[in-house]
């Protein structure tokens, strides 16, 4: 069982899970241990993600636990014995370790939710654009940097390719549509490629119009990810020093409110369909 110097976030998530479950049946480390063999050391390294969890040893502690909820058991044991070596990881060691996190997020989400008030959603960027957006990074990257960053996004982008592709709902605020990263020209073929994307069975795009006024999370960008039971759902935010993931219960309440308040006050996806394009004719 090797140590891991830096557990994946989908890593640390199976070892939180297994800490909250332990804490809610009123169990100790040293129990744990017990139960499983080894120091408690190993037991507090294994909850923090940087042991690993085999699907055995989690069931044993599931039912030592007494916890009976079968699928939510059953979801955990597939994110233990998953030893897939996802495409993102090649990007290791040349891209913060967060994007990588974002990747995986991504690929095991049943659905993802994603709500943008500056900039198109990544998942639908075009190569120029997101090249822009990158550039005005602060401090700025190296061209390099900006590369390597664009060709992940882009690379990002096969969770609509796969033979079950992701169901994906992007908010996207009339703000963000009319702000010129990269010029006109490269707007005008982003905003066209997003109500291309748009039209996809597994993609759905709803404007947040200007008239609405304020909305709540005005102040940043959000993703909400659906795991395989909703006791796995996961959100991320944008920060100025990269991405932060939260799924403590009162947060996921909070973002799925917001999500729900953009719901209803967003446009048809027919409706955010035409304005994108009445806008891309204008530029």
């Amino acid at each position: 069982m090797a140590t891991r110097t830096a557990p994946t976030e989908r890593q640390r998530r199976l070892g939180a899970e297994l800490r909250k479950m332990r804490t809610a049946a009123g169990r100790t480390t040293e129990y744990a241990a017990g139960l499983l063999g080894v120091d408690r050391t190993r037991l507090s390294n294994m909850e923090s993600g940087i042991r690993h969890f085999s699907g055995e040893r989690v069931r044993t502690l599931a039912c030592n636990y007494a916890c009976t909820d079968e699928v939510y058991i059953e979801a955990l044991v597939a994110m233990a014995e998953d030893k897939t070596r996802g495409w993102w990881e090649q990007h290791r060691g040349t891209l913060p370790s967060g994007l990588l996190d974002i990747a995986e997020l991504e690929w095991h989400a049943r659905r993802v939710r994603t709500a943008q008030v500056v900039h198109v959603p990544g998942l639908l960027q075009t190569e120029e654009y997101a090249r822009a957006v990158f550039a005005a990074v602060l401090p700025p990257l190296t061209r390099l940097e900006v590369e390597l960053r664009v060709a992940h996004r882009m690379e990002r982008q096969q969770v609509f390719e796969r033979s079950e592709p992701l169901r994906y709902v992007a908010y996207v605020h009339e703000a963000a549509l009319r702000m010129p990263f990269g010029g006109d020209e490269v707007t005008r073929q982003q905003l066209d490629h997003l109500g291309k994307q748009s039209e996809r069975v597994s993609t759905e795009v709803r404007v947040i119009p200007t008239g609405v006024g304020g909305f709540p999370g005005a102040g940043h960008a959000l993703l909400y990810a659906d795991g395989a039971v909703p006791q796995l759902d996961t959100v991320q935010l944008d920060s100025a020093h990269g991405p932060e993931f939260t799924h403590a219960e009162a947060q996921l309440t909070k973002y799925r409110a917001h999500l729900d308040w953009m719901d209803h006050a967003a446009l048809s996806p027919t409706a955010s369909r035409d304005l994108i394009r009445n806008i891309a004719r204008d530029l």
